[in-house]
């Protein structure tokens, strides 16, 4: 009998059981409590990585040249000093708030990390899976691009080279370098990195940008190269990534969601507002407050010609007086904000709009005076959750209140996911707005009812997409080839984020089989695009949005605010 051969795997196909083996990997190490980056356990995670060759992670397939968009937006997400750490543990809220280990946070991640000492860091971790899993990714790539570095600092004869000599003297130097010797300098640096001047120039001013969070460019490089020549020099001086007992035992226990949500409905409750229609908005938190206050806010004090000019304004570094101003004036107006004092790192604004006069609203905003004033909508607008964390504390949040005899659930009317996604159909500052959530790696899918529509957007000048969306393990682990799968096979996928899914899930639980909110309650879901990983050059690892992410930002929340302030 003659077996026909299996077709071979597509390279969509390929990279799906990378990313599969990747997540089964990076569990099994967690449950085991520690393991080497460059023993058995790392090395699989790093073939998987070649495998997949994630967008974001550009040319970490590539031996020679280091990848250096993909180490901005890594290093960008870790805290600084990290590139010369040997030993980097993960760590659940443990009490190191109270020592005197100085707290790093790092630019574009909200997350507590500690130095310990020379050699140890410790991150942590309060968000979840998700969040290990994205830890682990970046430092697989940073201990691969480290790797490159050291072999770049080497002479076939095994000797160090002139390039690495002159980078370690400016280094023990303190690092810093004048006008005159800059040029020089990056050219040393070039000849490290693979990599052209102008690139390694370019990194270097990209590295500048946020110099407050992040160690310089030179000092990143000679401390990911210098670890790794120590491990090669001293094989048992390794790099090694723990988990403490805590975190391995708190993780998937909803211990900080609860915390969080808690404290929210004891607000409401100690204020006597349980009774009002509650809208919950996952958003930023300065546009519902941009959008309520802010032209009454600065009436006397700035010009501008629309609300997307003045919030473009308030976007500005340089306008951080009129920012302060509209949140004095908020919070003389209504609006309550809750720190996070539970871990979640989520910050919490509670506006009460019986205390918001209509008619100072933005001419933007369409609204019905009269429905405001009779039901007097309770918004609760919570900052964005990291991926696997949504359904925690949305879960929790739709959970009733329980206190003493007391079990109460929220008024709860409306959800609304106000987000930012790659998107597979157009470009950045474009809208989608999803008809269903699809759980990649599983067979998860969530339809939905959404109560916006592509009709609620048309006619404002920014281009509308209405479809399925993706909700993906972690944005790091994409590649053009599982994206345009999802895009072109009968999935017709419009985009990719990270919480939908996990949202919906909860939504669903609360609503459809646990009661805990009417099976009626309105749901909205819109995302503007940060990026688009199809096309070279408009990844997250390119830069931020920029200005271009504010008009479709105001844009949903405008129309957000609409929905809520206005009768069916």
């Amino acid at each position: 009998m003659n077996l026909v051969p299996s077709p071979p795997l597509t390279r969509a196909q390929e990279s799906r059981v990378a990313i599969e083996r990747l997540y089964i990997t990076m569990r099994h190490l967690f449950n085991r409590g520690f393991y080497k980056p460059s023993g058995v356990s790392g090395e699989e995670i790093r073939r998987a990585l070649l495998t997949l060759q994630p967008e974001i992670y550009g040319l970490v397939g590539d031996p020679q040249r280091v990848e250096l968009d993909g180490l901005v937006y890594v290093m960008d997400r870790l805290p600084k000093g990290i590139e010369s750490c040997r030993i980097i543990s993960l760590a659940s809220r443990e009490g190191f708030e109270h020592s005197h280990f100085p707290v790093l946070v790092p630019a574009k991640r909200r997350r507590n990390c500690f130095r310990i000492d020379n050699e140890q860091m410790v991150i942590e971790v309060t968000n979840g899976r998700s969040e290990i899993y994205d830890i682990l990714t970046h430092l697989t790539f940073m201990f691969m691009e480290a790797d490159k570095i050291r072999r770049n600092a080497f002479q076939e004869r095994g000797s160090r080279t002139r390039e690495w000599e002159k980078l370690e003297t400016i280094v023990q130097s303190g690092g810093m370098v004048n006008d005159d010797e800059r040029e020089l300098a990056l050219m040393y640096l070039s000849s490290i990195l693979g990599r052209t001047f102008e690139e390694t120039q370019q990194a270097y001013q990209r590295f500048e940008e946020n110099a407050g969070t992040n160690s310089g460019l030179f000092q990143i490089v000679y401390g990911l190269g210098s670890v790794s020549i120590r491990e090669l020099v001293e094989p048992k001086i390794a790099r090694e990534i723990n988990f403490t007992p805590m975190l391995r035992e708190r993780v998937g226990q909803h211990l900080y969601g609860e915390r969080w949500a808690t404290r929210i409905k004891q607000y409401i409750w100690q204020h006597n507002l349980q009774e009002r229609p509650v809208h919950v908005i996952s958003a930023n938190p300065h546009s519902v407050m941009n959008c309520l206050y802010a032209p009454a806010a600065l009436s006397d004090l700035t010009t501008w010609d629309n609300l997307y000019d003045l919030a473009l304004k308030l976007s500005l570094p340089a306008e951080r007086d009129l920012r302060k101003q509209v949140t004095t004036y908020a919070k003389e107006h209504g609006m309550h904000i809750l720190e996070d004092m539970a871990g979640t790192s989520l910050l919490v604004q509670l506006i009460d709009t019986a205390k918001l006069d209509p008619k100072k609203l933005p001419v933007e905003i369409n609204y019905d005076a009269k429905h405001i004033r009779e039901t007097k909508p309770l918004l609760l607008v919570m900052d964005y959750a990291f991926g696997e964390q949504a359904f925690e504390t949305m879960d929790e949040l739709l959970k009733p209140y329980e206190h003493n005899e007391l079990t109460a659930p929220l008024n709860v009317a409306s959800i609304s996911i106000i987000g930012k996604a790659g998107i597979l159909t157009g470009g950045k500052g474009d809208l989608m707005i999803p008809t269903s959530h699809i759980f990649e790696g599983t067979a998860d899918n969530y339809p939905l009812d959404n109560d916006f529509s592509k009709d609620d957007f048309d006619g404002n000048g920014i281009p509308v997409y209405e479809g399925a969306m993706i909700t993906v393990l972690g944005t790091s682990l994409q590649n053009k080839d599982v994206l345009s799968y999802f895009r072109n096979s009968s999935w017709n996928a419009i985009g990719l984020e990270m919480e939908g899914a996990h949202y919906q899930k909860a939504i669903q639980a609360q609503s459809k089989i646990r009661g805990s909110v009417p099976a009626s309650v309105k749901v909205r879901y819109a995302y503007y695009a940060s990026d688009n990983p199809l096309l070279t050059g408009a990844t997250l690892a390119s830069g931020s949005l920029g200005t271009l992410g504010v008009k479709p930002t105001y844009l949903i929340t405008v129309k957000c605010l609409e929905k809520i302030f206005k009768t069916v």
